[in-house]
């Protein structure tokens, strides 16, 4: 701690953006990430009742481990989902198994979807497989699952301004499923935004000291 207030003095401030995820939820912010496809179905599978020993387990390495495998088995069978996509007035509709609105590299547990974002260059990285894109998801899954080193290899494009429209599909925000037992299943949703909101957050990164040599 003495050495990180010493820091202080040196330090330098560093840009933090923070997306904004709007819909009939109202508006929510978010530091990773919002979306809906695969991640967002497992995760409201995570959150249900038959899952409670998991969430109590107390071992984020187990906890991290089963996600990734209920990921890797809803991806073999999921089906994709005809979603209404604009990204920066660019019409981007598809059939998705899985789109996500990232403003950091890393969401869940600890999947790695863009390597190369940064969340203060005032974008956001939207992470978009569609049905051809299965097999790269799935082998990306698996090494995952297996230990292994690997890059994800899924189209991405940078942006500002997200909307959406789908029908009957479950979304999260960072870590939190929509809908959830107490809202009503979703018939159809209009009208969905995310945006960014550049640089809403500034951190203070200390200058690394040197311990003295005894």
């Amino acid at each position: 701690m003495q050495e990180i207030i010493a820091g202080w003095e040196k330090g330098r401030c560093v840009n933090f953006d923070i997306g904004m995820a709007s819909g009939p939820w109202g508006s929510e912010y978010f530091v990773e990430g919002f979306g809906l496809g695969l991640f967002a179905e497992a995760m409201l599978q995570l959150d249900g009742k038959d899952n409670d020993d998991l969430a109590d387990s107390g071992e984020p390495a187990h906890v991290i481990d089963a996600v990734l495998r209920i990921l890797k088995k809803k991806a073999r069978s999921v089906e994709p989902k005809k979603i209404s996509v604009r990204l920066d007035s660019k019409d981007l509709s598809d059939d998705y198994i899985l789109l996500e609105a990232l403003n950091t590299r890393y969401i869940g547990p600890n999947l790695d979807l863009v390597p190369q974002a940064d969340p203060g260059d005032g974008f956001l990285d939207v992470v978009m497989v569609t049905r051809r894109d299965r097999r790269k998801l799935n082998s990306y899954l698996s090494n995952i699952v297996e230990r292994k080193k690997t890059r994800p290899n899924l189209k991405f494009r940078r942006g500002q301004h997200l909307q959406i429209e789908w029908e009957s599909s479950p979304v999260h925000i960072d870590d939190t499923p929509w809908p959830d037992e107490e809202d009503e299943p979703p018939v159809r949703l209009n009208a969905l935004d995310v945006k960014v909101q550049p640089g809403a957050l500034v951190f203070l990164i200390p200058q690394r000291t040197r311990r003295a040599r005894r």
